[in-house]
C-alpha cells in the first residue's frame, strides 16, 4: 500500500542543501566518489564493454537516416559519428539525397570549431533568415546546457559573420525581423529574467548598435514563465508577433501592428497559431462562444483579420472523442497537416480550405498500424511534406510527398530506410489495459516474446512519463532492442494519465493535487503485468527521466514491493524546493506551488525526497543526472542519493559532467549512459 506523506521538512532542516552548489569543489568531489562506485558496480565487466560498443556502433552507424531540413536549394543535416563525435552540419541537393550514399558538403565542423576555440560545443541548431536563406543564427551550447551562445553565420561563405549579431551564453529567444534587425529576448541584466530564469523582455536590436540599446517591445511580469517575439515572413502576410507565456499552460498572443500590440482575444489556456490568412486555436478547456461550446482538445480555424474585428465565425477542424486526440498540427503552403492518436495509434490527415469550407482526408502512405509523423518541407513555398513511419519491430522509413495545391497529390515516395539494428524474430507487440484505483482503464503496449511463459519469470522493464500532456507512442528503438528485447525480455510502455494520449482531459486528470492518479495508473499497469504472469516483482524494473524520473521516484517510495530495480534519470525528486532550482518555477502550473501551505499539503504526497524512510525496504536504485543540466537541477538526484546512503539503502548514482537535460553530449557518452542503465537492470532482474 502507498505510504503516508512525510511531515513538512523546512529548508533549514535539510542536511543536503550543500549539494545544490552545482560546481563547488566539495560537491564535485562527492560526485566523483559516487561515479566511481557506480562504475565499479556496473561498468567494469566485459559484458558492459561489449554492450557499450554495440550501442555506440548503432548510434554511429552510417546506415542511419540522415534527416534533413530544406534551406534554399539545399537539404541540411546535422550528423555525428565515430569520426565526428561533436558533429557536422552539412548539406546536399535533393537529387544527391535520393541516392544511397549522398555527397555531402560540410558547412560547420563542430569538432574542429570546438578544438580551435577550446570549448566543449554541443550543437543546438540554427535560426535561418527567410526568405533570403543565406544568413542564420547558430546556437552553440557548452556541454549541452539549455543556455546557448548565438552567432551570425553566412551560409554562402560558410563563415561566421565578422562583427555580426552575437549573444553571450543565456537562455535566449531570438528571431530575425529582417536582414539588419532581430527580436531579442535574453539576459539584459538584473530584472530582465523571470523567476524561471527565462527572458522577461522582448527588444528589437538593430545591426551595428550595442545590445544594451535594443528598443523595448514588450515586458512581462517577474512571475511569468517567459516572453518571445518573432516575424512572420510569409509573402503577402508579413507581420510581427509577441507571446507572453504566463504559466506552462496559459499564454497571451499579441499582433504588433503600427507600433502597438493588439491582443488576440482567445482563452488564456488555448494555443494560437497564424498561417497565411488563418488563425488556428487549439483548446485545452471547453470554450463557449457564438452560442456553441467547443470541447477541450478541439482545433478551430478562423479568418485572422475578421477575428481581429470581432467576427467569431469558427470552423471545427478536429473534435476529440474519449479515445482520440490531436497530437500535433502543421502547415504546407495550402494545407493543414493533422497528426492524431486513435487509442494511441497514429492517424494522419490533410485538411484543405476549398469551395468555402474545410475538407479533410487521410494522408496517403501511412501504414494502418504504425507510429507516424509528418512535417512540411517548406511551408512558405510548397505543399511538399516529409512522412516518417515506424513500429517497435520495423525500422523507420522516411518518405517524401507533394499534396499539390488541391491536396490530391500521389502517394509519397520512399527516400530512406533505417537499418535493422536488432533481431526481432519471435517478438510481438500487443496492447492491453489495466484498471487503475479509481476504475479508469489505462492502456499499455507490451513488446516481447510471442511465446512468453506465463509464469512470472521474464525480466520486464516498464517505462512511463505521465506529465505535461506528452503522449508516449511505441516506435522503433534500436538500442532498446539490442540491449533488452534480443534477450527475450519484455519492454512495456504505459500510457498513464498526465500524458497527452487522450488529449487535455487525460493530462488534467493528473494535474497538481491529482498528480497521484498518474502513480496509481503506473502501479496498476505493474500489477496487471504481474497478474497476467508476464513477470513478477523480483523481475520487474522501471525506468523514467525528467518528469518520468519523478514518476519512478514515486514508485520507489510508494510501492517498493512491486519492483526489483529502478532507473531514475535526470529527475525531479525534491518537490519542496523544485521551484527554487533552475527552471523549476516554470512547472508550478503542472505540480503546484510548494511555498503555499495549502499546495505543499498535496505536493508533499509526491515528493520522493521527503517520502523515503530508513525503516522501509527498497529495490536497488540507479540515479543518473548531468552537471550541465540547467533545466532540472542535478541536486535532485544528488540529494536523494545522499539521503538513501545515510539510510543504508542500495543506491548507485552517476553524474555525467556534460550532457545537459539529455544526459549526454555525444554518442560515446550516450552509449555509456545507456549501457549503464541496461546492465544495471540486467544485473538486478536477470542475475
Amino acid at each position: 500500500m502507498p505510504i503516508a506523506a512525510a511531515e513538512t521538512v523546512p529548508d533549514s532542516a535539510d542536511p543536503y542543501l550543500w549539494l545544490e552548489d552545482v560546481t563547488g569543489e566539495k560537491q564535485l568531489a562527492w560526485v566523483r566518489e559516487r561515479n566511481a562506485e557506480a562504475v565499479a558496480a556496473v561498468a567494469e565487466g566485459d559484458g558492459f564493454r561489449r554492450l557499450e560498443q554495440r550501442l555506440l556502433e548503432i548510434l554511429d552507424s552510417d546506415a542511419r537516416i540522415p534527416f534533413v531540413a530544406k534551406i534554399g536549394d539545399h537539404y541540411y543535416n546535422f550528423w555525428r559519428d565515430a569520426d565526428h563525435p561533436r558533429g557536422l552540419w552539412r548539406r546536399t541537393t535533393l537529387a544527391e539525397y535520393r541516392t544511397a550514399k549522398p555527397a555531402w558538403e560540410t558547412v560547420i565542423d563542430l569538432d574542429t570549431l570546438a578544438a580551435a576555440e577550446g570549448e566543449n560545443w554541443v550543437w543546438h541548431g540554427a535560426e535561418v533568415l527567410e526568405p533570403a536563406d543565406r544568413f542564420c543564427l547558430v546556437s552553440l551550447s557548452r556541454g549541452g546546457a539549455d543556455a546557448d551562445v548565438l552567432r551570425e553565420f553566412d551560409l554562402e561563405t560558410k563563415q561566421f559573420v565578422a562583427d555580426g549579431f552575437a549573444l553571450p551564453e543565456a537562455k535566449s529567444r531570438v528571431a530575425w525581423r529582417g536582414r539588419d534587425r532581430l527580436f531579442v529576448a535574453t539576459d539584459f541584466g538584473p530584472g530582465s529574467l523571470t523567476a524561471s530564469g527565462y527572458p522577461r523582455t522582448v527588444r528589437e536590436w538593430a545591426r551595428g548598435t550595442p545590445l544594451a540599446d535594443a528598443v523595448l517591445v514588450y515586458e512581462g511580469q517577474a512571475d511569468d514563465m517567459s516572453v518571445a517575439g518573432w516575424h512572420d515572413p510569409t509573402p503577402g502576410f508579413e507581420r510581427d508577433f509577441v507571446a507572453r507565456q504566463v504559466t506552462f499552460w496559459t499564454n497571451e498572443l499579441f499582433l504588433r501592428r503600427d507600433g502597438t500590440l493588439v491582443k488576440i482575444a482567445k482563452p488564456d489556456d488555448a494555443n494560437a497559431t497564424v498561417h497565411r490568412e488563418w488563425l488556428f486555436l487549439e483548446l485545452r478547456t471547453p470554450w463557449n462562444i457564438g452560442g456553441r461550446t467547443y470541447p477541450a482538445g478541439s482545433l478551430l480555424a478562423a479568418d485572422f483579420e475578421n477575428f481581429l474585428t470581432g467576427d467569431r465565425k469558427l470552423d471545427l477542424l478536429f473534435e476529440p472523442s474519449p479515445r482520440t486526440s490531436l497530437a500535433s498540427y502543421g502547415f504546407t503552403r495550402n494545407h493543414v497537416l493533422l497528426t492524431t492518436l486513435d487509442n494511441v495509434r497514429s492517424r494522419l490527415f490533410v485538411v484543405t480550405h476549398r469551395d468555402g469550407g474545410w475538407q479533410r482526408r487521410p494522408l496517403p502512405g501511412v501504414p494502418d498500424v504504425a507510429t507516424a509523423s509528418v512535417g512540411a518541407v517548406d511551408g512558405l513555398e510548397s505543399d511538399e511534406y516529409f512522412l516518417t513511419t515506424a513500429t517497435p519491430l520495423e525500422p523507420t522509413t522516411l518518405l517524401l510527398g507533394d499534396l499539390g495545391p488541391d491536396g490530391t497529390g500521389p502517394e509519397p515516395a520512399t527516400l530512406k530506410r533505417s537499418p535493422t539494428d536488432f533481431d526481432a524474430s519471435g517478438i510481438t507487440v500487443s496492447q492491453h489495459e489495466a484498471t487503475s484505483a479509481d476504475g479508469t482503464s489505462v492502456p499499455y503496449f507490451q513488446i516481447g516474446p510471442a511465446d512468453l511463459p506465463a509464469d512470472g519469470s521474464t525480466p520486464t522493464l516498464l517505462y512511463g512519463y505521465g506529465g505535461f500532456e506528452i503522449p508516449l507512442v511505441p516506435s522503433y528503438a534500436p538500442t532498446t532492442g539490442a540491449a533488452w528485447l534480443e534477450k527475450q525480455h519484455v519492454y512495456v510502455i504505459a500510457n498513464i494519465r498526465g500524458g497527452g494520449e487522450f488529449g487535455p482531459s487525460w493530462h488534467q486528470a493528473a494535474l497538481k493535487a491529482e498528480r497521484p492518479r498518474a502513480y496509481e495508473d503506473f502501479a496498476a499497469v505493474a500489477e496487471d503485468l504481474i497478474a497476467r504472469g508476464v513477470t513478477s516483482p523480483p523481475r520487474l524494473g522501471i525506468k523514467g527521466g525528467s518528469n518520468g524520473g519523478l514518476l519512478v521516484g514515486n514508485m520507489y517510495a510508494r510501492r517498493p514491493d512491486l519492483f526489483g530495480a529502478v532507473v531514475c534519470q535526470v529527475p525531479l525528486l525534491d518537490m519542496r524546493r523544485f521551484n527554487k532550482l533552475l527552471a523549476g518555477a516554470s512547472w508550478m502550473g503542472e505540480y503546484g506551488n510548494p511555498d503555499l501551505p495549502e499546495e505543499w499539503a498535496f505536493i508533499q504526497t509526491f515528493s520522493p525526497y521527503h517520502m523515503v524512510s530508513a525503516e522501509r525496504d527498497y529495490p536497488p536504485l540507479l540515479l543518473t543526472t548531468s552537471t550541465r543540466d540547467d533545466r532540472v537541477h542535478p541536486a535532485h538526484a544528488r540529494k536523494l542519493a545522499a539521503r538513501l546512503l545515510e539510510f543504508g539503502k542500495s543506491v548507485l548514482s552517476y553524474e555525467n559532467i556534460e550532457g545537459g537535460h539529455g544526459g549526454a553530449a555525444d554518442n560515446k557518452q550516450r552509449a555509456f549512459m545507456e549501457a549503464l542503465a541496461w546492465v544495471f537492470l540486467e544485473q538486478q532482474l536477470a542475475p
